[in-house]
Formats: structure tokens, C-alpha cells, sequence
């Protein structure tokens, strides 16, 4: 068994931020039966440069021999370590429409060590249905204790349920509103805006840069488009 190991107390926001790429890439290496893999490998299919997987994962303690490559089991344990994925996370999910919906009955919504413990609303007509095996309850009622929540309302409501969950105690918010929340130092908020991201994905499609120009599409064997030409 792995030897638990020691590592910084923070870690950059942007190497927490690859973290779980690097995973999923090793979880997939390690289902085809691949034992190791090279920063210069990882970074193709991650977007990055081989130095910038070796400055993310230096942290994270001894993962192979030096010039054999990363030992892609261990890679997987170590960034769970690191995420904190031994821990336990009591999960609410405010707002269960459309959205709400499809996240419940997606095969990876939650983290390992991660718990669904209650479901919010304020819709009557959906106040008091079963989904994902939890009763919605009315966001106006009593919250049950938890660690996370993820906000799938409307815009103009996402602050004030924000407001309520800081209030509860809960300092942890996944939101999906087109909304930019106000919350007090020490309350941490993720943002999962899809416009942004297509935004950013047709950025690097005009221009053939960053990630995509650089790593995912070329692994997929597309090429990418050249960027403009200037006089």
C-alpha cells in the first residue's frame, strides 16, 4: 500500500484546476490496462505542456521512476488524496427543473466520498416528487445539514439562495445560474457557465490555440484550423 504523503497545504488554483483532467486520463489508461505514461503523453491529452504536468504533479509526491513515467494507478490515488476524495461531502441541490434533472440522472455527478442528502424547490408542482430517491423539499423549509450545494435556479433568484445556504452555514456552492453570486471571504463558489465555455472553445477553434489547437484536437486526429492571416 502507497505510503500517504506529505504535500503543500494550497495548491495553485490552476494546477487544482488540471487535476482532475489528469485523472480521468489515468482512470482511462488504467481500464485499457496501461501501467505508466510520460508527462509529454499526458500533456498531449490534457492540452498542456510536458512541464506544466510535471510542475502540477511534482506535488504530489513520488509517482515512478524517474524517466520510466508516472505509475498511472497511483497518479489516480494521489489526486484523489489531493481533491480530498477520502472525505466525506454532504451534497443539497437547490432547484431540480430540467437541469437539476439531467445532473441527478447523470452516472458521475458526484464525487467519490460525495453524498446526495437533500433536494430543493420551490416549484408546488414539484415539491413533494421523488427523484434520484429523495423527496424534493421546499427550498423555504428547514435544509438539511450539508457540506456543498449546487444551485440550478434562474439568475434572478441565484443570489438570494445563495444568501440562504451562506446563512445555513454552507460555504461550498456549485453554480450553474448565468449569475455572478456575492458571498463572504471564505465561502467558495464554482462557476459552470456553458456559454462561457462555448465562448472559449470557439476562441481557440478561430485562433488554433491553448488546449485545443495544442493537445485534444490533435489527439483526436483533427487538425486544427489556421489562425487568420494578418497583412
Amino acid at each position: 500500500m502507497p505510503v500517504p504523503f506529505s504535500r503543500p497545504s494550497m495548491l495553485p488554483e490552476p494546477t487544482v484546476a488540471r487535476l482532475p483532467v489528469y485523472q480521468r486520463i489515468a482512470r482511462e489508461m488504467v481500464r485499457r490496462g496501461r501501467e505508466r505514461a510520460d508527462s509529454e503523453t499526458l500533456g498531449r491529452l490534457a492540452g498542456v505542456a510536458p512541464a506544466t504536468v510535471r510542475r502540477d504533479l511534482a506535488g504530489l509526491g513520488s509517482l515512478g521512476t524517474r524517466g520510466a513515467g508516472y505509475d498511472v494507478s497511483l497518479l489516480v490515488e494521489r489526486i484523489e488524496e489531493a481533491l480530498g476524495h477520502h472525505q466525506r461531502y454532504d451534497v443539497i441541490l437547490i432547484g431540480v427543473g430540467n437541469l437539476g434533472h439531467a445532473l441527478l440522472n447523470s452516472t458521475n455527478f458526484l464525487i467519490s466520498g460525495a453524498q446526495l442528502v437533500g433536494l430543493y424547490d420551490v416549484n408546488p408542482d414539484v415539491i413533494g416528487t421523488e427523484v434520484a430517491g429523495l423527496t424534493v423539499q421546499d427550498f423555504a423549509g428547514e435544509l438539511a445539514p450539508a457540506t456543498m450545494a449546487v444551485l440550478c435556479v434562474p439568475p434572478d433568484v441565484a443570489q438570494e439562495a445563495a444568501d440562504r445556504l451562506v446563512e445555513h452555514d454552507i460555504h461550498a456552492i456549485l453554480n450553474f445560474a448565468p449569475q455572478v453570486l456575492s458571498v463572504p471571504i471564505g465561502t467558495a463558489v464554482r462557476y459552470v457557465d456553458f456559454s462561457i465555455e462555448l465562448q472559449i472553445l470557439a476562441y481557440h477553434l478561430t485562433n488554433g490555440t491553448g488546449p485545443l489547437g495544442g493537445g485534444l484536437l490533435h489527439s483526436l486526429g483533427i487538425t486544427p484550423p489556421a489562425p487568420p492571416r494578418t497583412a
